[in-house]
């Protein structure tokens, strides 16, 4: 299993938290709470790399608009091509909701 490696009962009661969360209202006074500016600003720009590369948008038009290292972007990268899918999905439902 791929995620044996983060997976255990406080992992899961975290992931369950997120899914009940009902509104972006809740989210962001919920991640606020959780995490510092710093980091919610740091997964938000992978998300945003994520989304420029599945759109064709290359390295370097990516680095001047989201200020990501080549090396993060190679990781998001990373992950697209032999990851879980996590980011396809996520981006995948939000193309469906028109965002």
């Amino acid at each position: 299993m791929p995620f044996e490696k983060i997976k255990d009962k406080a992992v899961d009661q975290l992931f369950e938290s997120v899914l009940k969360l009902e509104s972006l209202d809740e989210a962001y006074k919920f991640f606020d709470d959780l995490m510092t500016v710093n980091e919610i600003q740091s997964l938000a720009q992978r998300f945003e790399v994520a989304r420029m590369l599945t759109k064709g948008y290359t390295y370097n038009q990516i680095e001047i608009e989201t200020g990501a290292s080549t090396a993060t972007i190679s990781r998001v990268k990373r992950s697209l091509n032999y990851g879980n899918d996590g980011y396809k999905i996520a981006l995948d439902r939000l193309s469906m909701e028109g965002k």
